[in-house]
């Protein structure tokens, strides 16, 4: 069957929230607030890109894309949480959300994009490290950033407030 990518709707919710529970459910290395983490932003009127990949009625994926705040610097975003079903994985799914997510940002004129995550699997997007740009409490080499237009900016990134859902 088709994958689909399509902005959220009204009423995909709870889709979202049961895609990105059981996403990260098993992950070893996450919150298990993720779910939580995107209803904030949602609610906070802070989810500027949202797509879900739709196979057939079901939403398999889930990608947020949400503004972050650095010293001296506009027009940058966070991507994250991004959520594929389990049984859903490496099939492809993450990787169609990743290029329509940035591509929503360059058609918005972002200047870039930072997340947090694997380096071996976002390298391939064109991901790199952030430095000079720091995010406290997190190792350099999960911290990346992808330059859209500009220069990478340096001082201290903050995710939105969001970020600290726990419930």
């Amino acid at each position: 069957m088709t994958i689909a990518i399509r902005a959220e709707l009204p009423g995909d919710a709870l889709a979202i929230r049961d895609v990105t529970r059981a996403a990260f459910q098993n992950a070893p290395v996450a919150s298990h607030t993720e779910h939580y983490i995107v209803d904030a932003l949602r609610d906070a009127g802070a989810l500027v890109i949202s797509l879900v990949a739709e196979e057939g009625e079901n939403i398999v994926g889930h990608v947020a894309v949400s503004p972050v705040a650095i010293e001296g610097a506009a027009d940058w975003f966070g991507l994250g949480p991004i959520s594929v079903l389990p049984e859903r994985q490496r099939q492809g799914i993450g990787s169609a959300l990743m290029r329509s997510a940035i591509d929503a940002l360059r058609a918005r004129g972002a200047k870039g994009c930072a997340l947090v995550g694997d380096p071996a699997y976002y390298a391939r997007f064109g991901f790199e490290p952030a430095a000079p740009m720091v995010l406290p409490g997190i190792p350099p080499e999960a911290f990346q950033a992808l330059v859209l237009s500009g220069a990478k900016p340096s001082g201290t990134l903050r995710f939105h407030e969001g970020f600290e859902a726990t419930g």
